[in-house]
């Protein structure tokens, strides 16, 4: 499950930028190709952070389609697997523009 070290580094990067303050809510973008299952994440954050600073803190996964435009037919496809083809005319030739994205968005601090 590599959902667990994803959460350990995100924890680890609000840790260095909170400076710290203690976070109340952290947000993500995870891309459809990154192969990350949202509720397998919010499940191992909540494992990560327990008994420790970030407890509490709840993660906002914003889980990014994947999305193909087609070179040759123009054609924009929301991909349901991740195999990269045209959903209109199923040629190999396209380019992925989005779902690739892994992002710490924002967070914010608990007023104290």
């Amino acid at each position: 499950m590599h959902e667990l070290a994803v959460c350990e580094a995100i924890a680890d990067t609000v840790r260095d930028r909170a400076s710290g303050r203690i976070p109340a809510r952290v947000q993500v973008r995870i891309g459809y190709m990154r192969q990350v299952v949202p509720e397998s994440l919010v499940f191992s954050w909540e494992m990560v952070t327990a008994g420790t600073d970030l407890e509490g803190c709840l993660l906002d996964v914003d889980y990014v389609p994947a999305v193909a435009a087609c070179r040759i037919c123009g054609e924009q496809t929301t991909l349901e697997t991740p195999i990269l083809l045209c959903g209109a005319c199923d040629s190999a030739d396209v380019e992925l523009i989005s779902g690739e994205e892994f992002q710490l968005k924002s967070f914010d601090v608990a007023d104290v």
